[in-house]
């Protein structure tokens, strides 16, 4: 019906060739299913129609004719007829070239859209004397030809058809061969639309004209779409072949002329037809250079302008905008240079700036403590000369006799008086200390209620809270080593009373044993271990004072449990007061990106209860730090393998501190004193008492204490090799006991030290008679009433234990050793246990302790606060990564340039693999370096889900930055036809995807298995994405989809779509 409009249209324009319009439009009026199709007119008909005289049948015509076939009007309704096969095999087009063509329909019009310029029409019609519709190819001819061309296995048949009506071995006329066509006959109807019968063309061969295209075995033409150049061909008498195409006329018929274009296939087949670069075609049939200030493509229908500052010559066939990579360069280089050597300087600004505010505080709180011990002086002293003038007056002016009752109030001392003044309590003690009455403090009053920190908002206030407080402490301490009573009543006064949950811990026959290979790590050990004391743990190397410690937090992994183990008398599961368990690991686990007190901060947010204020828990910070001796270095890095922080020592008292942070009731220490010299041990162990005074119960492993250290100790757990108790009491009774069994500590030697060289046999005293070093475990169980059991009576009778846990069995007939195989499934399923009890205590349990930590969306909050401080710090490895990647695009961009043969695949290859590569490098230290980081807070009640979270939201950063900074190098040294957006829609995705894989490679390998399959899995995955046969391996792979998303696309700024194995281009003019 478009048909009808235009007509009417011209109709209104053109009145005085309205016979010439009816004709036109019978002639060429769409078919449908509704309207009978009007009766064809000849061009004798159509020329009596519009006047224009007789009309001449023969070769050339007359001017009516010549009217008829050159008028607008009818190249406008030929041009529609072409358009309207569309619908004929878009379905059939679109099953096989769906992958890349959006819209068959759409695209099919627009490169078939000839109605800005039907010159090549109006020449053709011109040319065939008014035949051209008999000459079009119908839907049938042009879908056997697609068939064939998509359907051939190898590229060389897809310039030859399969046999058909007109062309096949007994029939071969002159428009069978490449370049001709012939007519259907005016006696033959033809239907455009049909796509089921080939109509029989025999008549009038001729060649094709200008603007077509007739294929090598098809004597029909075919219009070249637009983007095409379809000029006549001439003969080459040097080479025989028809220029500017690539095939020979008939041999023997020297009237045979060359025709038009032959083939419409791939480019790397055949580019003839496709306007060349540096050149822009409007029409099928015209070729214009490009000017200046402008580039062409091959292919392309009109100019694009270049950019400003590109450089574009005459006949441009792409812009060169490589200045503005090396302007990129200069940029980036810049950048990156400016974040290597200031990137620290953001936290470094924001530390002075609270280091200022705290130090205030710090010297406001001590100047308030210097005068508030002058004011106590000076009261003394006042009140020292007021008692002296008292009792002169007294002396001089009584004049009552002795034994005479005096008059007036009672004393503060009587017993009818009650005292609700502390400082007359206080008086009164001190002058009647004989008094029985003491004193009696009332715990509501509010007159004695302590400031909180509640209402402290501002940094400055909160300091001046804890600062204050801190010094209040040490007035305290200070006064109760005095042994005043004033001392006494200040603390009664002035101290919080311990809010933290006393838990006592009693183990019987505790028992452990590999569950794979049997070996026993720990033997019947009974006792317990009480709130407010200190319990050492020592023995020989291989006695297992670490597992009893990791046996009794319930840590032990990978080994059965026999006994019982009681948490204040009852059978309960020790993993549930893990968020009150402070467990202190024998490596000093702490982030060496972070400051002192960063470490310090992070750990008493997130396991602190979530109701205490900031300022209690700035409060509880700044005791750690002051009772550890840490203030010097609290705004120090800890420090790395490769950057340099603090000490060791220092770093050592970093673990212990994390622990303490948190207010625990149950404190863990795996030898905290080991690499500690004598004074830090003893810093060490004094601020392990001062938490003992808060009920805390505290045991540790520790190695050849001194004497001083050794005295410090509460109780002593003495372990023998095997994991059997040799002393487990106070330790005061320790050289007491081991006297009665002939062990005397000689002089000058410390008591540790001889007991442990006892137990490894390098000291052979003189013990009593009946008594060996080998029954010293059970002599003890002896000497307690302990049931010793049997295994433990036959072991000792005969042979001592030879390896960690175990105990060589008695029995004369087990002495055959184990096979390599039992031993290594015994290994195997030790491993498998350890995994699942590692699993079983991280999951979640019910939660025993009471103590509500901040939830999951406060701890994301506090996660990535210290994530991103930790990436600010590393900025300097970032602008590595952001160099490298800088590099891959130059060097990339530089030698893969885009060609129209593969739309870019080549350099997109390399692309997948080295963003691969690189990126899943980068993701691999999210979680590689801090991974045992991880193990220790997700086993103190930490959110995995938070952490893992708050890393992946900080590595978003990079997702989006990462393809920023390659593609600012590659695509404006590559200069691709797809516009920079979509190539980084896709590669955004990209690595995003390899990000997640990275992160998984992490997480489940360990640092040199993951690198090494961070390196080889892009290569191995794009090897079998980029096969010719698709499988289903292929489609699982990610290279596949971000190499097809990358060529699809560059390929919609073409002309024409890739098909298959060829690249055929099909539809869709360049919209650049």
């Amino acid at each position: 019906m478009a048909c009808w409009v235009a007509a009417a249209m011209h109709l209104l324009l053109l009145c005085n060739a309205a016979a010439a319009a009816r004709a036109a439009v019978a002639l060429f009026a769409a078919v449908d299913g509704t309207t009978p199709l009007p009766p064809r007119l000849s061009l004798a008909e159509a020329a009596a129609a519009t006047g224009t005289g007789d009309y001449d049948d023969g070769t050339t015509g007359d001017k009516g004719s010549q009217a008829i076939v050159g008028s607008p009007i009818v190249a406008g309704a030929m041009n529609d007829r072409l358009r309207a096969l569309t619908s004929s095999f878009a379905i059939a087009i679109g099953k096989k070239l769906d992958y890349c063509i959006k819209d068959t329909e759409t695209e099919w019009n627009q490169a078939f859209d000839f109605s800005k310029d039907t010159t090549f029409l109006t020449n053709c019609m011109k040319e065939t004397k008014g035949d051209l519709q008999q000459r079009i190819c119908t839907a049938a001819e042009m879908r056997f030809y697609f068939d064939s061309l998509m359907g051939g296995g190898d590229t060389a048949e897809t310039n030859y058809v399969k046999p058909n009506v007109n062309c096949n071995r007994s029939s071969w006329i002159d428009g069978c061969e490449p370049g001709w066509a012939c007519s259907a006959g005016p006696d033959q109807k033809i239907d455009l639309q049909n796509s089921k019968d080939i109509p029989y063309r025999p008549l009038k061969c001729q060649s094709c004209c200008p603007g077509f295209f007739c294929p090598h075995g098809l004597t029909c033409m075919i219009p070249c779409p637009l983007g095409a150049y379809c000029p006549r061909s001439s003969l080459n008498t040097s080479t025989g072949i028809c220029d500017p195409y690539n095939y020979q006329p008939p041999p023997g018929n020297p009237n045979h002329t060359c025709g038009a274009a032959d083939i419409w296939a791939d480019v790397v087949t055949a580019d003839d037809i496709f306007c060349p670069a540096g050149f822009y075609c409007p029409s099928t049939i015209q070729k214009l250079p490009c000017s200046s200030g402008y580039y062409c493509r091959k292919g392309s229908t009109s100019q694009t302008r270049c950019y400003k500052k590109s450089s574009c010559p005459p006949n441009s066939a792409t812009q060169d905008i490589t200045i503005f990579g090396a302007l990129l360069v200069v940029a980036s280089c810049l950048v990156l240079l400016i974040i290597y050597n200031f990137s620290g300087q953001i936290l470094t600004n924001r530390e002075k700036r609270q280091a200022k505010s705290r130090e205030a505080a710090a010297r406001h709180a001590r100047e308030t403590a210097q005068a508030r011990e002058r004011w106590k002086s000076a009261k003394d002293v006042a009140k020292k000369a007021g008692v002296g003038l008292q009792s002169q007056l007294s002396r001089t002016f009584s004049r009552k006799k002795a034994g005479q009752a005096q008059p007036g109030p009672s004393r503060v001392g009587d017993a009818g008086g009650k005292k609700n003044n502390l400082t007359d309590m206080m008086r009164s003690i001190e002058d009647n200390p004989e008094s029985d009455e003491g004193f009696n403090l009332e715990v509501g009053d509010k007159a004695l209620k302590k400031p909180t920190g509640k209402q402290m908002h501002t940094r400055s206030q909160i300091f001046k809270y804890a600062y204050g407080q801190i010094e209040k402490e040490k007035a305290m301490q200070q006064e109760n080593h005095n042994m005043t009573f004033s001392g006494v009543i200040s603390m009664a006064k002035d101290h919080d009373v311990s809010t933290r949950p006393s838990i006592e811990i009693a183990f019987k026959d505790l028992t452990l044993t590999l569950k794979g290979s049997k070996k026993k790590l720990l033997r019947s050990v009974t006792g317990k271990l009480s709130p407010g004391k200190v319990a050492a743990v020592m023995g020989p190397s291989g006695a297992g004072k670490t597992t009893f410690l990791s046996a009794i937090a319930g840590k032990a992994t990978g080994c059965g449990t026999s006994g019982l183990v009681l948490i204040n008398g009852k059978i309960e599961p020790i993993r549930g007061y893990k968020k009150i368990i402070g467990f202190v690991p024998q490596d000093d686990i702490v982030h060496g990106n972070l400051t002192v007190e960063e470490n310090l901060w992070f750990n008493a947010r997130c396991r602190l209860s979530a109701d205490m204020s900031k300022a209690d828990k700035v409060l509880v910070v700044e005791r750690v730090i002051e009772s550890l001796g840490l203030q010097p270095v609290r705004d120090s890095l800890v420090g790395t393998v490769e950057q340099r922080g603090i000490s060791g020592g220092q770093r050592k008292r970093v673990n212990v501190g994390l622990e303490m942070v948190m207010e625990p009731s149950v404190l863990i220490l795996d030898e905290p004193t080991s690499g500690l010299d004598s004074a830090s041990s003893l810093l060490l162990l004094r601020a392990l008492r001062r938490e003992a005074l808060e009920g805390v119960n505290i045991s540790m492993v520790v190695h050849q204490p001194s004497y001083t250290l050794y005295r410090m100790f509460d109780d002593l757990i003495l372990l023998a090799k095997g994991g059997m108790t040799v002393y487990h009491g106070p330790v005061k009774k320790v050289e007491e006991y081991f006297t009665g069994l002939g062990i005397v500590v000689p002089e000058r030697v410390n008591p540790p030290d001889y007991y442990i060289d006892i137990l490894e046999g390098i000291v052979k005293p003189n013990l009593s008679p009946g008594v060996s070093v080998k029954d010293l475990p059970i002599r003890w169980m002896v000497h307690n009433g302990y049931d010793v059991p049997r295994d433990m009576l036959q072991s000792s009778s005969q042979s001592e234990s030879t390896s960690r846990g175990s105990m060589d069995h008695a029995s004369s007939h087990d002495d055959a050793a184990p096979s390599i195989v039992s031993v290594l499934w015994g290994n195997f399923k030790d491993i498998l246990g350890q995994k699942k009890d590692e699993y079983d205590y991280n999951k979640t349990s019910e939660d025993l302790s009471k103590r509500k930590t901040p939830g999951i969306l406060r701890q994301y909050r506090y996660f990535l606060g210290r994530c991103g401080k930790q990436r600010l710090r590393d900025a300097r490895i970032q602008g590595v990564d952001y160099l490298i990647l800088c590099l891959a695009g130059i060097c990339l961009g530089t030698l893969a340039k885009v060609s129209d043969e593969t739309f870019g695949a080549l350099g997109y290859t390399y692309t997948v693999i080295a963003v691969s590569l690189l990126c899943k490098i980068g993701a691999l230290r999210s979680f590689t370096l801090d991974k045992i980081n991880y193990w220790r807070e997700r086993a103190s009640g930490m959110s995995s889900l938070a952490y893992f979270m708050s890393k992946d939201t900080i590595d978003h950063f990079n997702t989006i930055v990462k393809p920023i900074v390659y593609l600012s190098m590659f695509y404006f040294f590559n200069n691709p036809r797809s516009s920079i957006w979509e190539n980084y829609i896709v590669l955004l995705a990209l690595v995003y995807c390899v990000t997640g894989i990275g992160y998984t490679f992490a997480i489940f390998f360990q640092p040199g298995s993951a690198q090494l399959w961070s390196a080889l899995l892009p290569v191995v995955l794009t090897l079998i994405a980029t096969q010719q046969k698709d499988t289903i391996l292929a489609d699982l792979c990610y290279t596949k989809w971000a190499l097809e998303a990358f060529v699809i696309a560059n390929a919609q700024k073409y002309l024409f779509r890739s098909v298959a194995n060829n690249t055929v281009w099909l539809a869709g003019q360049e919209r650049l």
